[in-house]
């Protein structure tokens, strides 16, 4: 009879490319200019980085707790799940799958298929057809094995670093320091609500560092590995994304990274001349395949988790008989982000739905802090500085919710209305299974 479970073969290597890989996309190259106009100094500008990476450990650190008590294939549905209410993770599962997640594979995609595009012969008309053969290369790739899909993943990671520490390295040694010697001149006065959306803008360009624990199903040691891939993988990511601010901040100055809507083009071509942008179209591309990897991979272990606790149609749950992957949660997903892809229609649910997701973060954090209530809880890993560390997180998650709704109130009010449309569904099947149990 065939091995219809999931097979343990991700290691710290692979966990940690995972955090790392799935975090670093194509926003640091964009992202930074969000942020210099609302705080318009050097050293601030790095302070904002800083406590963005402090925000996302405080999450990793939660996260990785909860990890080590649950170590199941499904992370944070599983998490609030366990230590909230079936609901809950329903909930969050259900915008996975309809925007958060798709949505993200979707624009990710998109992204390659634009910076990819101008090296094909069609131009423009090749970005939609690259995203989706993007898409499904690499959805075929984890349909037969995880463990190609860590694989695939570590390569792509290791490499998106070098090539940044490479950008880091040329722009200090070769680069004209034109932002230090104007930082003084142009430094401008930041108030508290500029530097906490400041903050908000950093926060989103580390998005993604808590789906390492989907896959929990999947690697070896999960209570111990996990953590260790958060910790390591956040570091990692918090170094780069500093190293490459101090090296945009040295190449340029303020006024043209606040103007600018491609701050990394606008650095490389100032050290780099004509040659700049080529490679960094190369290097966003690359950065943004590596990124895909992660999210193609990682997403399937939810849908998967839910069908085998009943929230979803139980053919999702399916094992491959060989492959030991759940192949029919990863058919899904990639024909639904497909879709996106196709309709451009992403761009609504993505913009519109992805910062609920600081709501859940704040609900896994006061989960976390239920949870030590409970005899039965016992974590391999505890959070230092408990219960600090969660009540500041769920402070700094609630933050980013309010700003996003004071900045689009009616926009943010349509995407949490489609997040809340999943509570009937689950009350529907809930009430379905109930009846199915009935004598």
């Amino acid at each position: 009879m065939p091995d219809t479970t999931l097979r343990r073969s991700l290691g710290l290597l692979q966990a940690t490319a995972l955090v790392v890989g799935i975090i670093i996309g194509a926003s640091i190259f964009v992202q930074p200019s969000e942020i210099v106009r609302d705080v318009p100094s050097v050293g601030g500008i790095l302070l904002v980085w800083t406590a963005a990476g402090l925000l996302t450990a405080a999450g990793a650190l939660i996260c990785a707790e909860l990890a080590s008590a649950f170590p199941e294939t499904g992370g944070v549905y599983v998490f609030l799940r366990r230590t909230m209410a079936p609901s809950v993770g329903f909930l969050w599962g259900w915008a996975m799958f309809w925007s958060m997640h798709s949505g993200i594979i979707a624009a990710i995609a998109t992204v390659f298929g634009r910076y990819a595009a101008p090296y094909t012969p069609w131009g423009d008309a090749a970005v939609r057809p690259l995203a989706v053969a993007a898409i499904l290369l690499v959805s075929g790739i984890n349909y037969v094995g995880v463990q190609h899909g860590g694989r695939l993943q570590a390569a792509f990671t290791v490499g998106k670093v070098a090539a940044i520490a490479i950008m880091i390295a040329v722009a200090f040694a070769l680069g004209a320091p034109r932002g230090a010697e104007a930082a003084a001149a142009e430094a401008g006065a930041t108030s508290f609500p500029a530097f906490g959306r400041a903050v908000a803008a950093g926060l989103f360009a580390f998005g993604g560092w808590h789906m390492v624990t989907y896959t929990a199903g999947e690697t070896v040691d999960a209570a111990r590995t996990i953590p260790r891939a958060l910790m390591i993988g956040i570091a990692v990511v918090v170094a780069c994304y500093v190293a490459l601010n101090a090296a945009y901040l040295h190449v340029l100055p303020l006024d043209v990274v606040i103007g600018s809507t491609r701050v990394a083009a606008d650095a490389a071509d100032a050290v780099l001349g004509s040659g700049g942008a080529a490679f960094l179209s190369a290097l966003v591309a690359f950065s943004s395949f590596g990124a895909l990897a992660g999210l193609v991979l990682a997403g399937p272990r939810v849908y998967h988790s839910m069908a085998e606790d009943g929230l979803l149609f139980r053919w999702v749950a399916a094992i491959h008989p060989r492959y030991r992957t759940p192949h029919r949660a990863i058919a899904l997903q990639a024909l639904w982000s497909c879709v996106l892809v196709a309709t451009g229609s992403y761009r609504a649910l993505f913009t519109r739905v992805v910062y609920t997701e600081w709501i859940f973060f704040a609900l896994m954090a006061a989960g976390l802090i239920a949870a030590r209530r409970r005899a039965d809880y016992a974590p391999a890993f505890r959070v230092w500085g408990h219960p600090v560390v969660p009540v500041l997180f769920i402070a700094g998650s609630l933050a980013v919710v309010a700003n996003q709704l004071a900045a689009r109130p009616a926009e943010s009010a349509l995407g949490l209305g489609l997040v809340v449309a999943g509570l009937p569904v689950y009350f529907l099947w809930e009430g379905a299974r109930a009846r199915r149990r009935l004598p």
